[in-house]
């Protein structure tokens, strides 16, 4: 038998056939960025030329494009609520061939052994996951994980085949002031991705100098182009969210696609089958002008030249052989996916052991825990921006009644909490949130960055106490009621981040919890993403964990009543 390399270097001489050949369609040269006219020959998974070839099998690409499957830069596998064999199931078709992911969700819920699960279920899929070590478990010490991740847990993820660098360094404000314990963690990997929004000037030089060379939180022209500037690579990201393609489409036709990937980062699963995935970044960038291959270049290229992925990326000789046939340059959804060279393969159910399942570690739990005795006075407010994961600091007078602070629908205040649930301490945060518009009811979820410990909005403490009790006996989720009453819910009893059922349930699921939400009132598109972020201490301005409220760019916790 030939040896696969020497029968890739046969058939790219021409000596043998190839196993397969695309003919007849317009090839891209992520390169050049031209349309080339050409035969690609396929051998074994990798491309062995481009030219005039003949196969033993032949795809007609006439009047078709040929392009690289598509990479997501930065992701969290997550946050689309699907074990990873149902997640390959719905990208692959949006011509999603291989993504970056950061698997710290799991590591806040289950450490390392987590991640180690993870890394496993994800080895046989046709979809190349590769990962990030998570750097920052817990993402400050605002939060409260299971348990945090020390430099000897990051050192032995590195050495993990797939594990090919240090995820998003979160503690900006620990980097920036170059603390020991952040400067331990980049000490270990020279590959390292960049999570700093609002960090401008010198504070963003200092970071860039610890050796962080990208980041997929800029959310304004004048972020990337600092950033961009400061040798640093620019992923824009569109996610649920946080959806900041358009505002930073500008510096890709300006600068060109040279230092540029597209991410998606946090993306719902009925997102993702409604619009698509990096696809519909690539569409959305050329509906506004960007030219097709500069914005196929920043989904497939770029992503490979960041990460190191040398064999991916590229429809060239000595590439994996993962590429899309798309019948137009409008829309960007392929005809064919072929991963190695071939469409994909039945995928692998994902094996879910018994103790991923047991998360919830929550008590007797009433609605005198959300109680805010209250004497009168201003109190600090979390401003919801929609479309963005920031928040602003705003400040506003409660409605008091019976010497406690409550929820007033008339101005858009409602009351919010964050649960800790891994060691069952009973320790909750309070506070309230402008935004949601909910007029009544409750929505809860153990999708809570990063910590995933139970975050909950709601205009009354009955509604509250009801979602947190229904999410600990259902194992973790999100769900929506009124008063006692179930309105929607979509459990997640894996580790209270996945779903053990079909993308097509989980989906439906999740489309009802948000249209329940706007039963009760809810304004915004994604709801849940928003209400999940606002338990992340890392993202400005003002956020809540159950330790308290977070001034972000003070970087300490602040008491509820405003002026103290």
């Amino acid at each position: 038998m030939v040896a696969p390399l020497s029968k890739r270097l046969a058939v790219a001489r021409g000596d043998e056939p190839a196993d397969l050949v695309i003919r007849g369609g317009k090839v891209l040269s992520v390169f050049t960025r031209e349309w080339l006219e050409t035969d690609v020959a396929i051998a074994d998974g990798w491309i062995a030329g481009l030219g005039d070839y003949e196969g033993e099998e032949t795809i007609d690409a006439t009047g078709r494009w040929v392009v690289p499957g598509f990479i997501d830069a930065h992701m969290h596998l997550e946050s689309s609520k699907l074990l990873v064999d149902e997640f390959a199931r719905l990208v692959l078709p949006f011509g999603t061939t291989a993504v970056v992911a950061d698997p710290h969700e799991i590591a806040n819920v289950l450490g390392t052994d987590g991640v180690h699960w993870l890394l496993d279920a994800t080895a046989e899929l046709p979809l190349d996951v590769y990962f990030m070590a998570s750097s920052c478990v817990p993402a400050s010490e605002f939060e409260s994980p299971r348990r945090e991740l020390s430099p000897g847990d990051l050192d032995a993820l590195l050495r993990r085949r797939r594990v090919i660098g240090l995820a998003e360094m979160m503690n900006f404000p620990g980097v920036v002031g170059g603390a020991p314990t952040e400067l331990a963690k980049l000490a270990l990997a020279e590959h390292v991705d960049g999570h700093a929004p609002g960090v401008l000037g010198r504070s963003l030089n200092a970071y860039a100098a610890a050796g962080i060379r990208s980041d997929h939180e800029a959310y304004t022209a004048e972020e990337g182009r600092e950033r961009l500037r400061a040798g640093m690579w620019l992923l824009i990201r569109e996610g649920s969210a946080a959806r900041n393609l358009q505002a930073l489409l500008p510096l890709l036709a300006e600068y060109g696609p040279g230092r540029i990937a597209f991410c998606t980062d946090d993306r719902e699963p009925e997102h993702i089958a409604d619009d698509g995935h990096i696809n519909s970044m690539v569409r959305d960038a050329v509906a506004a002008g960007i030219p097709a291959e500069d914005a196929l270049v920043c989904a497939t290229f770029g992503p490979s030249l960041w990460h190191g992925l040398a064999h991916l990326g590229a429809v060239a000789p000595g590439y994996h052989a993962d590429l899309l046939v798309l019948p137009d340059l409008e829309r960007f959804v392929p005809e064919i996916v072929l991963k190695r060279g071939r469409p994909a393969a039945e995928i692998p159910r994902a094996e879910v052991p018994d103790w991923v399942r047991h998360t919830m570690r929550i008590g007797a739990f009433g609605p005198e825990m959300f109680r805010v005795p209250w004497s009168g006075g201003d109190a600090r407010v979390i401003g919801i921006v929609p479309g963005q994961i920031v928040t602003d600091s705003l400040v506003d007078t409660p409605a008091e009644r019976a010497g406690e602070a409550v929820a007033d629908a008339d101005r858009d205040l409602a009351k919010i909490a964050v649960v800790e649930r891994h060691l069952g301490t009973g320790r909750v945060g309070l506070g309230f949130v402008r935004g949601f518009g909910l007029q009544r009811g409750a929505l809860a979820s153990t999708v809570a960055h990063d910590a995933h410990n139970v975050v909950v909005v709601g205009m009354n403490d009955a509604s509250m106490a009801a979602a947190v009790r229904r999410l600990a006996n259902r194992g973790g989720g999100i769900v929506v009621v009124d008063g006692a009453e179930v309105l929607a819910e979509l459990p997640l009893p894996v580790a209270g981040l996945l779903s053990d059922a079909p993308v097509d349930e989980v989906v439906a699921a999740s489309r009802a919890v948000v249209a329940a939400a706007r039963e009760l009132g809810c304004t915004l598109d994604a709801p849940i993403q928003h209400l999940a972020f606002l338990a992340l201490s890392v993202i400005p301005s003002l956020k809540l964990t159950d330790r308290g409220l977070v001034d972000v760019n003070r970087f300490e916790l602040v008491p509820l009543e405003a002026g103290t």
